[in-house]
């Protein structure tokens, strides 16, 4: 790799700890990411916008392919679009279960418990959409293509669902297949393809998760190491 001052800047941001204390936080890190749920109950108590602007900043320090940061997050706190886009996601919810969805599929989600009815879009104070962009650049105002889109938008989307845990909120991802529709609503270009649904806000009191969701694969069955 070539390297020069008028290209590169030195490295910052990583401390040389001694590996206990690599230890104790790559531990204590799994413990605050391994009791997140998703949420499917949620209360109507307002998230102030900054804790989400935090949150989705994180998102935005994501690696992508050539550093072109191929998303969008269009962050929902309005009543009348939050009801837009549950109408409109209620709508392929329908068409999902009553049979495009297949049998194996629906099989596979029961124990999960999950409909086609998503009151909780209305309910939590904020729907973070997010759309992948086939076409932008590293600058405001470029038309290039961008790479390995999904790759960079998938890991800029876990981020920002371990910061808003790590803020105290919960989520729930939302995936209702086509989502064609929230371009319409978010005013978002046809080159951005909708990638999926953040719903993030404070769980309802009683919120309870399905037990099947407990289920973690153990570490042996999950990662080799040669």
């Amino acid at each position: 790799m070539k390297t020069s001052p008028d290209t590169h800047v030195p490295l910052t941001g990583y401390a040389d700890l001694p590996e206990d204390d690599m230890l104790a936080r790559a531990l204590a890190f799994h413990d605050r990411m391994a009791a997140r749920r998703s949420v499917r109950q949620f209360s109507d108590k307002p998230v102030q916008q900054d804790i989400i602007e935090a949150c989705v900043r994180t998102a935005g320090s994501a690696p992508s392919g050539a550093n072109h940061q191929p998303w969008y997050f269009a962050c929902v706190g309005s009543a009348e679009k939050k009801r837009e886009i549950r109408e409109a996601a209620e709508a392929e919810e329908r068409e999902f279960y009553s049979g495009r969805a297949g049998e194996e599929w629906l099989d596979a989600l029961a124990p999960i418990g999950t409909d086609a009815d998503k009151p909780y879009m209305e309910t939590a104070p904020w729907l973070i959409c997010i759309f992948a962009q086939r076409r932008g650049g590293v600058r405001e105002g470029e038309d290039r293509k961008n790479y390995y889109i999904h790759e960079s938008v998938g890991i800029a989307t876990g981020l920002l669902i371990a910061a808003c845990h790590e803020a105290g909120l919960a989520t729930l991802v939302h995936t209702p297949n086509p989502m064609k529709f929230l371009n319409r609503i978010c005013n978002r270009p046809e080159t951005e393809k909708p990638f999926l649904i953040l719903v993030a806000g404070h769980p309802a009191d009683g919120t309870m998760v399905p037990k099947h969701a407990l289920i973690k694969k153990s570490l042996a069955e999950i990662a080799g190491f040669l």
